[in-house]
């Protein structure tokens, strides 16, 4: 195509391709996260937009021509964008909230630090946790999963097409309850380890209370908590790839509900 002798529908066309692309990638997490700097994003955004709209291309005739066609279709485009960001975000979200709760129990309420991601404040197990599931999560392709859900999307939603956000709102719930439920699987064996550590002590204090507990129970419980943690790393690639598997099916279930 000859990139000088753009005809108005084709700069149309392109402008629509790239808000699509833009605000996709703005929502998601890894390509769209807080520590990668806007000109960056802006600059993904252009060169896959270059490279999908020769073959993946929103016609020109979809703009709008009035104002508030436009607003409209802004609107939908990021409801679109935000359902697809939110969908990722709670896989992550639940491993992070697993090791909030896992370092809370270990006695790391006071070791915490800024989130240079997502600039909240987390314990360092829930970071680390975070950190070698996005690890895992691209070493599986997930990032190419996102960017096929992406391209997809040009043939299942039209431009501003979400029209049904009830059903995407109910969706979405239940995407959240599945963010407790494994928040809960990352969690629980070690809360229960912790917790038999905390009943143990509770006997040993009770038995002799001259012993003083608090010098030696923070160390065994971090310790246990950290044997079941690294024990937990031979599990966590498995949820990941089952995750990660289902992401696509996922994310074009979606696409599909909303129109």
């Amino acid at each position: 195509m000859d990139i000088f002798a753009f005809s108005p529908e084709a700069f149309l066309s392109f402008l629509l391709t790239f808000m699509r692309v833009s605000i996709v990638l703005f929502f998601l997490p890894f390509y769209g996260g807080d520590a990668i700097p806007t000109s960056v994003k802006v600059s993904v955004s252009l060169m896959l937009t270059l490279a999908l709209w020769p073959k993946l291309a929103i016609a020109g005739a979809s703009m709008p021509a009035h104002p508030f066609g436009l607003v409209v279709l802004l609107l939908g485009e990021s409801v679109f964008g935000l359902v697809m960001g939110l969908s990722v975000h709670f896989i992550f979200a639940g491993l992070q909230t697993g090791g909030q709760v896992v370092g809370l129990q270990m006695g790391f309420s006071m070791l915490s630090f800024a989130d240079p991601l997502s600039g909240a404040q987390v314990t360092a197990t829930s970071q680390f946790l975070y950190m070698t599931a996005l690890m895992v999560f691209l070493v599986l392709d997930g990032h190419l999963h996102l960017l096929r859900a992406l391209t997809d999307s040009f043939t299942l939603v039209p431009p501003g097409g979400v029209v049904h956000p009830e059903r995407l709102t109910h969706t979405v719930i239940e995407l959240s309850a599945g963010m407790f439920l494994l928040a809960v699987r990352i969690a629980a064996p070690i809360i229960a380890a912790l917790l038999l550590v905390e009943l143990s002590l509770a006997l040993m204090g009770r038995a002799a209370p001259q012993m003083n507990l608090i010098t030696f129970g923070f160390p065994i419980k971090i310790a246990v908590g950290f044997f079941f943690l690294g024990l937990l790393f031979t599990v966590l690639a498995n949820y990941m790839e089952e995750l990660v598997v289902g992401l696509g099916p996922m994310l074009r279930n979606l696409m599909r509900m909303g129109t």
